[in-house]
């Protein structure tokens, strides 16, 4: 069993030596920490139930985690389940139950990356926790509600952690170089370059620290400023998992924007999911969906170019296939749109879905048999070509259908046209004008 100390001043990495002793001390998560806040309260009450903290990393978890280890004086077990498993996580429950039994101590499990556990290895907390033998925090950066299984989220209080704003990046900043703890005063910093570290950090307290670290590391001056932080740091780094919350978010942003043609977000989202790392097959299966579902036939081209830039990326891939991409979705959420096609589709697979199967009319089936024909196959049919329209008076839907609209064009782009071309060949069938 491997319990995590607190660090000694000037011996630990940086991020732990600027880490805040108390509540105080925290820098952001103002509506759970500040005064007032639901955790906050719940830590000064000495309320120490079982708890989830999901939030992205740099923004604290693990520090009120600590906090709490020394308000409540447990004994702070820090174990991460991307690298321990079940049997290391029983030991420590087994651990603190001996204690709280023998001594009326507990112990207190920080759990880091608590998804990584399957819902049935997260199963082992269960009993633990409801026997109150020991102080739980499990820490995320995924959705629970996708990665937690319902009897742990039952049992545990879930308080979101929310990145640091740009105010509590330089605050933190600020306070590294002014702090003994820090850099003790060596050092001044110009309003640029705290604009550069902030862009730098993406809220991430702990990415903040060490990128301060690393530029005074190399200073061979007093003054940080910009030239200083870009020698320092070559390439931003990008919280992006292609697995995870942000992989949906960012689709979804891409998706909508396109969808409320703007295709200045269609771009920045498209530069975001580039930029991190994702797969370029699966932006472009997604254009193409865009394609069909929100722009259709008010633009047919549109599919026609998002099927082109899927070749595209099949034919040269990342980085080249980066204008293709950006070419489809600026004309995608260009294009004048219309979803007529999804309404259409999904009110007749909610049909087929919830109404008795519907026996194709026989006029409609084809009779290569003496039997079928003699079973009527066939029976009324009437060949379009052979009116001067190329429209027959026949009814194709099964007779409880009759006269049901399932597409029903807009008056944008290409379904104008579809749309006057339409309500002729409805009127033409006696049915309602569109």
């Amino acid at each position: 069993m491997k319990y995590l100390p607190f660090a000694e001043p000037g011996k630990a990495p940086f991020p732990e030596r600027m880490r805040p002793n108390d509540l105080d001390e925290v820098v952001g998560q103002g509506k759970i920490l500040g005064s007032g806040g639901p955790l906050r309260t719940l830590i000064e009450r000495g309320d120490y139930r079982s708890l989830l903290f999901w939030g992205p990393p740099g923004s604290g978890k693990t520090t009120v985690g600590q906090i709490i280890s020394r308000r409540s004086g447990a004994e702070f077990v820090h174990l991460s389940a991307a690298l321990s498993g079940v049997k290391e996580v029983k030991a420590v429950l087994e651990h603190s139950r001996e204690s709280f039994e023998l001594e009326g101590k507990r112990d207190l499990l920080f759990l880091d990356e608590i998804h990584r556990f399957t819902r049935n290895q997260q199963d082992v907390l269960l009993s633990y926790l409801e026997a109150g033998s020991i102080i739980f925090i499990g820490a995320t950066t995924e959705n629970p509600s996708f990665t937690l299984n319902a009897a742990l989220l039952s049992r545990c209080q879930l308080f979101v952690f929310s990145s640091l704003s740009s105010e509590d990046i330089v605050g933190l900043v600020r306070r590294a170089i002014g702090d003994e703890k820090g850099l003790g005063g060596q050092f001044k910093i110009t309003a640029e370059a705290e604009r550069a570290i902030i862009a730098l950090s993406d809220g991430d307290a702990r990415r903040a620290l060490t990128t301060t670290e690393l530029v005074a590391s190399i200073a061979t001056g007093e003054m940080i400023d910009v030239p200083l932080v870009e020698r320092a740091v070559q390439h931003k780094g990008l919280n992006y998992d292609r697995s995870g919350e942000e992989h949906y978010n960012l689709i979804s942003a891409l998706h909508k924007s396109i969808r409320n043609s703007d295709p200045d977000a269609a771009l920045y989202w498209l530069a975001r999911m580039v930029e991190g790392g994702e797969d370029p097959r699966y932006i472009a299966r997604r254009l193409i969906r865009v394609a069909s579902e929100d722009v259709g036939l008010a633009d047919p081209q549109g599919l026609r170019i998002a099927l082109e830039a899927r070749e595209a990326v099949d034919a040269i891939g990342l980085p080249e296939c980066d204008l293709a991409l950006a070419q489809a979705a600026v004309y995608l959420a260009c294009a004048p749109k219309s979803n007529a096609l999804y309404v259409g589709l999904t009110a007749a697979r909610e049909d087929v879905r919830n109404l008795p199967t519907q026996p194709v009319p026989l006029h409609l089936r084809n009779a290569p048999t003496n039997l079928m024909k003699d079973l009527s196959y066939g029976n009324g049919y009437k060949y379009a070509h052979d009116y001067e329209e190329g429209i027959a008076q026949m009814e194709c839907l099964p007779p409880s259908l009759a006269g049901r609209t399932y597409y029903s064009p807009t008056k944008r782009g290409d379904e104008k046209t579809l749309s006057e071309r339409l309500d002729k060949i409805r009127r033409s069938h006696g049915q309602q004008e569109t």
